[in-house]
């Protein structure tokens, strides 16, 4: 296989370089990751300035740019030849519920799905103890199945791994999406002009956190497998929302 690399912690993260030393045995990898951490970035593209690649000693490449720049360069210019699928990561922290939503180690997976290509997102639930090793294994084993992972053509699959040694992992599962808290407030701050800045608060805990849901497998120690869709149309609404536009005009 020819396997496309990127995250959105940077180059330079210990979860990339798990990822590229787990995986070396499956086929080629190439590496195109930010140069700085991203995270938070989502699906945005850089258009309103040219993107600068540079090539490092150990063969990766860095862009002065979004993770979904990183991978839409290495489809679409970097490389001639193709590639077979797109992972993103390792994350140094979870991607569960709503964290989807902004994540850019989901968004340089998406932008693969985007064109054309299988993809995963992988993400340690990191709780201090920086198991790398355990998150790149579980991408193998997904890797090494024989048959193609049964997605539709908008989807990729996101997944998450308890921070734990291979051996503790209580197994996979496949779950859906939960939910978080509303996100604490903002932090307020002083720079030395006096200027008043703002954190963003850290992120809610989970409110939809029940059986079924990713958060409850990795509180019950198992990969969580989620499969995320593009399409983020709430079908569901729009027999209403027709019947309410109706009486509308």
């Amino acid at each position: 296989m020819r396997i496309l690399l990127s995250n959105d912690d940077g180059v330079h993260s210990p979860g990339l370089r798990a990822l590229y030393d787990g995986l070396g045995e499956l086929g080629e990898l190439f590496v195109v990751a930010p140069d700085r951490d991203h995270s938070g970035a989502s699906n945005s593209l850089t258009l309103n300035r040219p993107l600068t690649v540079v090539k490092h000693s150990n063969g990766f490449r860095s862009v002065d740019g979004t993770p979904s720049d990183c991978v839409h360069l290495a489809v679409n210019g970097l490389y001639p030849k193709g590639f077979d699928r797109v992972v993103s990561g390792i994350n140094t922290h979870a991607n569960l519920g709503d964290d989807v939503i902004y994540s850019g180690t989901v968004a340089a997976a998406t932008e693969g799905r985007h064109l054309g290509l299988p993809a995963i997102a992988v993400s340690l639930v990191n709780n201090g103890h920086f198991h790398y090793q355990t998150a790149a294994r579980v991408v193998q084993t997904l890797l090494r199945y024989e048959t193609p992972v049964p997605l539709g053509a908008r989807c990729i699959l996101n997944v998450n791994v308890p921070d734990v040694p291979w051996d503790e992992l209580k197994g996979f599962q496949i779950t859906r999406l939960g939910h978080r808290d509303r996100a604490e407030g903002a932090v307020p701050i002083t720079c030395p002009r006096g200027t008043e800045r703002y954190w963003i608060g850290a992120a809610g805990q989970g409110r939809d956190a029940g059986a079924g849901t990713d958060f409850y497998a990795i509180s019950q120690g198992y990969v969580s497998i989620t499969p995320v869709q593009v399409d983020m149309t709430r079908h569901e609404c729009l027999p209403a929302l027709r019947e309410w536009l109706e009486g509308v005009v």
